[in-house]
């Protein structure tokens, strides 16, 4: 078989970019670590609702302005599963699963979270606004995922 000269430069150019590509992949995998964010937490998966911040999930003030909210996720829901919080307030949603990887979602604001069985997954947001909000699990997680969600109230 007898590949013209114009094949094989585009062969050479192809290999290149390709080459390029994975040095580059490789180098960052390398030089920055291929691990989680180096803020995430760790938890035990299987004390998730027994011990630590989440045997008692709910809202907690840690400022005059802002506020702490833990939500434990399981098949097929979250803990608590109606959440309040005062309008203004930065709110930080720290949520960790017990069992597979679940999304948390507020619908229609920018928080949208994985999360992973042995992590603590955290978003921030101001609510701005009075309103109740939706939260969904955007990750199958089995046969009743789609009855697993939980309601954030803004008052």
């Amino acid at each position: 078989m007898v590949i013209s000269r114009l094949e094989r430069i585009w062969l050479y150019i192809g290999g290149g970019i390709l080459a390029v590509f994975l040095a580059v992949l490789l180098l960052d995998a390398v030089v920055e670590g291929a691990s989680p964010p180096s803020s995430m937490q760790t938890i035990d998966p299987s004390t998730v609702l027994s011990s630590g911040q989440f045997a008692k999930p709910g809202v907690f003030q840690n400022g005059p302005h802002s506020s702490m909210v833990h939500v434990a996720a399981f098949t097929f829901g979250f803990l608590p599963s109606d959440i309040r919080v005062p309008v203004g307030n930065k709110v930080t949603f720290m949520v960790a699963s017990r069992d597979v990887v679940h999304g948390f979602e507020i619908v229609n604001t920018d928080v949208n979270l994985m999360v992973i069985p042995g992590y603590i997954s955290q978003a921030t947001h101001t609510f701005n606004h009075k309103g109740k909000y939706l939260i969904l699990c955007n990750e199958y997680c089995g046969a009743g995922h789609h009855t697993m969600y939980a309601s954030l109230t803004v008052y």
